[in-house]
């Protein structure tokens, strides 16, 4: 955002998008207030019919801007203020008038709202180029750190990653358990922020499920005849199966291809979900390869998923957080795993990708959980919920793609290792990779 500020200088509009509750509209107030003299902050989910009036005729800027500052009570001043558009989905004609403003160049303006919402409310309106993307997303490892007041641990985590250095049991150990936490919790603001509070996870879940209750309603409002909702609530279910896909016709009725494929364009526009696509020919430039009918569904924020795992419970009882946290729960949580992978790869700015082909027997798959594009080689990714025993995939891709592999990494719940071209990452350095 400053890069946005100091490089743009007002030459275009902010716009920051990303899932509901994510915290775009505190995001975009704390920035202006840190770093502008004065601004004024319109949501337009509250915002009085008068104020959004004034976006219907945009023909006299300085008798819309003059009503704003009147309406708002606060004094702008020129190249030294930002107006901040909150929801702007809900007041497209305000989307249409950022390209005259930007070009106005009196003052900075930052949009928020979900992409899928922006999408459906822009019949009749031009939409501006003048805008500069940014993406939210839940609060990533570090940011739940800092949240805890540690600004220690992701330093020397990244310092003993970068010199591949093991670490203690004991210390393996207490950093496991940090990051059950980090898992059982999530990323979503309102969650961690209860945590604080309470330091009751029971507390914790039944903010988490307001929030996916909000989720499926958004979903039900799109599609009224509740397929997207039901592919929604099945995304740990699908996970469990240990499938090498996600099967659409076990939830859903099938329907007309065009029409399903609109509906999972929506669910990954709304950044709710996170598709992990499979790359036919893993390569540089997976995309190229990309089957866009054989996917993985994840969620955004693995403290939703764990909830929506469990959501056949009026409440998730304290006592399987516990066990969760010692990581004594009998279930087998290794796609709980994989989607807080998922989500650390995609905050840190990767696409999701993986790969699956027959063993020799033809009986089963190979699967590389994920794959990761670097310079001109890929890095085939791995995931276990315990131990290292048999890493049979990783060993058969080495096999039959040995001259496309930069690194090839097992993300496990042990420490950190080498094994011969093989690094064996314990979960919380999956950042770093």
């Amino acid at each position: 955002m400053l890069q946005w500020k100091q490089e743009r200088d007002g030459s275009t509009a902010l716009l920051i998008k990303g899932a509901r509750r994510v915290g775009k509209s505190t995001l975009a107030e704390e920035f202006a207030k840190r770093e502008y003299e004065s601004y004024i902050c319109i949501d337009f989910t509250e915002a009085p019919q008068e104020v959004r009036d004034l976006f219907s005729d945009i023909s006299d800027l300085d008798n819309l801007l003059f009503r704003l500052q009147f309406h708002y009570q606060k004094r702008l001043t020129n190249r030294k203020s930002v107006i901040i558009f909150d929801e702007i989905q809900n007041c497209p004609m305000a989307r249409q008038a950022v390209r005259k403003l930007v070009k106005d160049h009196r003052y900075d303006y930052i949009e928020t709202g979900s992409l899928i919402s922006i999408k459906k409310n822009i019949q009749g309106i031009r939409i501006p180029s003048e805008e500069t993307r940014l993406t939210l997303h839940p609060l990533d490892y570090e940011e739940f750190r800092w949240a805890l007041g540690d600004e220690v641990t992701i330093p020397m985590l990244r310092d003993a990653f970068e010199r591949k250095m093991s670490l203690s049991d004991g210390v393996v150990r207490k950093l496991l358990r940090d990051f059950r936490l980090y898992m059982l919790v999530g990323g979503m603001p309102q969650a961690v922020n209860s945590y604080l509070e309470s330091n009751n996870l029971s507390v914790v879940d039944a903010v988490k499920r307001e929030i996916i209750e909000l989720y499926a309603d958004d979903f039900r409002k799109i599609d009224p005849t509740g397929k997207m909702t039901r592919m929604f609530y099945a995304i740990p279910g699908q996970l469990n199966r240990n499938a090498s896909r996600y099967l659409i016709s076990s939830v859903i009725e099938q329907g007309k291809k065009d029409r399903i494929e609109e509906l999972l364009q929506d669910m990954e526009d709304s950044q709710v979900v996170l598709f992990s696509h499979h790359a036919n020919d893993p390569n540089v430039g997976l995309s190229l390869h990309e089957d866009s009918s054989q996917y993985k569904m994840f969620m955004n924020d693995t403290g939703l998923f764990i909830t929506l795992a469990f959501w056949d419970k009026d409440i998730t009882e304290n006592i399987i957080y516990q066990k969760l946290l010692s990581d004594k729960l009998s279930a087998d949580l290794g796609y709980v795993y994989e989607n807080v992978i998922a989500q650390m790869l995609k905050a840190a700015g990767n696409e999701l990708y993986y790969h699956t082909w027959p063993t020799e027997s033809g009986k089963h798959n190979y699967e590389i959980d994920f794959l990761l594009s670097r310079g001109s080689k890929i890095c085939p990714i791995e995931v276990k919920s315990s131990g290292y025993k048999s890493h049979a995939s990783l060993d058969a891709f080495q096999k039959k793609f040995s001259g496309r592999i930069l690194h090839r990494y097992l993300v496990y719940t042990k420490d950190l290792k080498r094994e011969n071209d093989l690094l064996m990452v314990p979960v919380f350095m999956s950042m770093f990779l």
